[in-house]
């Protein structure tokens, strides 16, 4: 009921501050309110849709994240003309005029920024090259290459085609292995599982291997560790596997999410539990961990690399500034110590399809001995 009072609040604040503003004829007057109150009622009611197979529910999801999407830009535009207003009206020969044209300014801009962040969410993925320099790497490992993708978040508009045209963009990379670092699902798999399922198609020389995010828990994270390891996925739940590549060794690792014991005590997410037992002498010790904050503890263990995701960049223009005060990195190539961190924006999107700011990406990594470590975008 607070959140329902908030988003009620807000909404009446920008009819208040734009709508007389626009000095419109009342019809368009009229259009701009009809469409705030659908935005008030449509997004909370997308968010009740989840458990709900029908096709009116997903419609209904569409329709209310679509317009959060809307919404939140037209709200932090409104704020800026607001303090524009503030600061700037005064200097103004006439500042009816630039009340007029700033309130206007935001529902076009608005619309802009909601169509191209729509376009961009919906775009299969781009490939993002990465090259990470490790010390001592052995020659057999050197261009060893791993797949990253992240953050698919398979949902009520996420379905089956957008997984399946991930899948064809991945295996055509031809990686030596494959990593989900979490956050694939929001639903469970009765709900979902069928539009998961092309993910058995994935291909690579050693496998595929996913470790969970915080939404697996909201979504039943034992059903869907069954469900993933019979598509033929391997999920590391604080453990590690050993690979032997052209005649060296190197250690893959997976931990849960960093929340995960808010769920199951027994699942604390455990970067030195994940190493335990590894080789000594393998040549890479890589530790796949959901959320960027793990590295501290996964640095501290004597892994080389770590792979991650969960801040999806910020998804979209302003909330990429604010991810920076919850994770220690917001996206790509970071250094802690002797270890490099890289976090993926993620494969897909959550809540609103709409990225601006921060696209998606599908990530290979390639393992070298020598230069600098760098981000390369196709």
């Amino acid at each position: 009921m607070i959140a329902i009072a908030l988003l009620v609040a807000l909404h009446g604040y920008v009819v208040v501050r734009l709508i007389p503003a626009l000095d419109w004829p009342v019809a368009g007057d009229a259009v701009v309110l009809a469409v705030l109150l659908l935005s008030c009622i449509a997004m909370p009611l997308s968010m009740t849709t989840r458990s709900m197979a029908a096709q009116w529910a997903q419609r209904a999801a569409w329709l209310g994240f679509t317009l959060m999407g809307w919404f939140s830009s037209l709200l932090v535009l409104t704020l800026l003309r607001d303090v524009l207003l503030l600061s700037g009206s005064w200097l103004m020969d006439d500042p009816m005029a630039l009340t007029r044209i700033s309130a206007q300014a935001v529902l076009a801009l608005t619309l802009l920024a909601t169509s191209i962040g729509l376009l961009n969410a919906r775009r299969r993925a781009a490939v993002i090259e990465v090259e990470v320099s490790l010390a001592d790497l052995p020659p057999a490992l050197q261009g060893f290459s791993i797949a990253q993708i992240s953050d698919v978040h398979v949902g009520q508009t996420i379905r089956r085609s957008y997984v399946a045209a991930i899948v064809e963009a991945v295996n055509q990379l031809q990686p030596d292995v494959i990593a989900i670092t979490g956050d694939l699902v929001d639903g469970s798999v009765q709900q979902l599982g069928p539009h998961v399922a092309p993910l058995a198609g994935l291909q690579s020389r050693h496998g595929t291997y996913f470790v969970t995010g915080n939404h697996e828990y909201y979504s039943g994270a034992v059903a869907w560790v069954v469900e993933l390891r019979r598509l033929g996925l391997r999920v590391l739940l604080n453990e590690h596997v050993v690979l032997e590549h052209q005649g060296a060794k190197l250690v893959l690792a997976g931990v849960t999410d960093y929340g995960a014991h808010h769920f199951n005590p027994a699942q604390r997410s455990d970067p030195e539990a994940a190493l335990r037992g590894a080789p000594p002498d393998a040549g890479a010790r890589i530790l796949l961990a959901h959320q960027p904050r793990s590295a501290v503890a996964a640095a501290a263990a004597g892994f080389d690399l770590q792979l991650s995701g969960h801040t999806h960049g910020g998804q979209f223009w302003p909330w990429n500034l604010f991810v920076r005060f919850q994770q220690p990195y917001t996206a790509g190539l970071a250094r802690l110590e002797q270890m490099w961190v890289y976090t993926s924006r993620g494969t897909g999107y959550w809540g609103p399809p709409k990225r601006l700011g921060a696209p998606s990406e599908i990530t290979r990594i390639r393992l070298v001995r020598e230069g600098i470590s760098r981000c390369l975008s196709n």
